[in-house]
């Protein structure tokens, strides 16, 4: 979810540095999907946590305003060489009824705007109520990781056991295992995957390089879990997950970490596409680096970066790495949405059962939320049902059009599941 970037007149520090970035904190029950109402929000820097920033408080929809925090210099991001590029703090989320969660270490990047998920468990369901302590570690970029092993971009039946899927099909979840494959005591995480994806690419690349860049990354990160997924890798290896967080084996999930709004945005828009190469069915394994402290045979992060500074195209970007024979395809299917997109954006004037459906699912959603206001689903696109869709976006950060695009149809379909629970993670 993204931020509207607000500036508060108490971020005396934000001004002085010149480079400001936004957090905006978005708190939800982990029971239900409901919004945590006015909960207690408190932010300051890792560096002197004793000195509390802000004070913030969550609306009718759990969510708080954007506030501007200092950050270092932007040129900081633009080459390895360069000091750490991000400021990092700490958030505590208290609210009656829930456990309080400390989040150390969300990492403010110069003139970003980003979004902090923070999900509470209610007291009543947890056997040992206790503060949950998140620690997010360094941006790959910037701190120590393994390397990744090399693999083959094109796995055959013998290394995964049997290809289990006809047809690429985007999961409704990625089951994470926090850690190496073989550490039975890391913890496995069920994440949707728009949202390991952001969280993936918030984790591996700085939203702060070119458009084009971030969107050859995402691409390549879509395409590399992809094929985990239709592979079955883990899986045909007797492991009960679909992916790990580590470098060495796979890529950096980051449990509680902030999600840039840049990335965010992008994913939304093509979180269903991956790559291919002609005559090969599964995703291609898209291997990456960071090109500077490790090489690898795939694409470059710093590389790309410096590519899309020469006004690279994304496509552009990948052929660079990859070859000439490398497309982007779209998945055939999407797991855990009610309805696929109609193929066009609807807006005012559009009708039928595709507009009957999306005006049931927002006035379900509207039951946890309630600044999103209520229409008649007659099936009729007019000035109230565009409102209502309006209201839906300013909540769940993107554009607020009044239009259901490609994006709008399928955060409707998401949020809609997590809040009918018609849906459940499943292993």
């Amino acid at each position: 979810m993204r931020g509207t970037f607000m500036p508060q007149l108490s971020c005396a520090a934000a001004e002085e540095t010149g480079y400001p970035g936004s957090l905006m904190i978005c708190v939800t029950s982990s029971v239900g999907f409901f919004p945590v109402v006015g909960a207690t929000v408190t932010i300051s820097d890792s560096a002197s946590p004793e000195q509390i920033l802000e004070t913030l408080t969550t609306d009718e929809s759990g969510q708080t305003t954007s506030v501007l925090l200092p950050a270092p210099n932007p040129a900081y991001s633009q080459s390895p060489s360069n000091p750490r590029p991000y400021t990092d703090y700490i958030i505590e989320v208290q609210a009656d009824g829930y456990e309080p969660v400390r989040i150390n270490g969300a990492e403010i990047l110069p003139d970003e705007s980003s979004i902090l998920p923070v999900s509470m468990t209610p007291t009543a369901v947890s056997d040992t109520p206790e503060e949950q302590d998140i620690f997010i570690p360094d941006h790959t970029l910037y701190g120590e990781y393994p390397a990744k092993i090399p693999e083959a971009e094109i796995k055959t039946e013998a290394e995964t056991g049997e290809i289990v899927l006809s047809r690429v099909v985007i999961p409704e979840y990625i089951i994470v295992h926090d850690g190496l494959p073989d550490d039975s005591s890391a913890p496995n995480y069920y994440v949707r995957y728009k949202d390991y994806i952001k969280n993936v690419a918030s984790s591996e690349i700085y939203a702060t390089w070119p458009e084009s860049t971030i969107y050859a990354n995402i691409l390549v990160i879509q395409s590399f879990t992809l094929n985990r997924v239709y592979t079955e890798w883990y899986r045909a290896k007797g492991y009960s997950f679909t992916i790990t967080s580590s470098t060495a084996y796979d890529q950096k999930f980051i449990y509680g970490r902030n999600i840039y709004s840049n990335i965010d945005r992008l994913v939304d828009s093509i979180f269903a596409n991956y790559l291919s190469r002609p005559g090969v069915r599964q995703p291609i394994f898209t291997s990456y680096c960071d090109g500077n402290r490790v090489n690898c045979q795939g694409l470059s992060q710093w590389g790309s970066k410096y590519l899309g500074d020469q006004g690279y195209s994304a496509i552009e970007i990948i052929r660079y790495y990859y070859g000439n024979d490398m497309y982007i395809n779209a998945a055939q299917a999407i797991s855990g949405v009610p309805s696929s997109w109609p193929g066009y954006d609807l807006t005012i004037g559009a009708s039928g059962t595709k507009v009957r459906q999306m005006q049931e699912q927002l006035n379900r959603i509207a039951q946890n939320y309630p600044a999103i206001p209520k229409t008649s689903a007659d099936g009729i696109f007019g000035s109230q049902t565009a409102a209502q869709v309006r209201a839906f976006q300013r909540i769940f950060n993107l554009p607020a059009t009044g239009i259901v695009d490609y994006p709008t149809w399928y955060q409707i379909s998401n949020i809609y599941v997590a809040v009918s629970r018609i849906a459940e993670p499943g292993t």
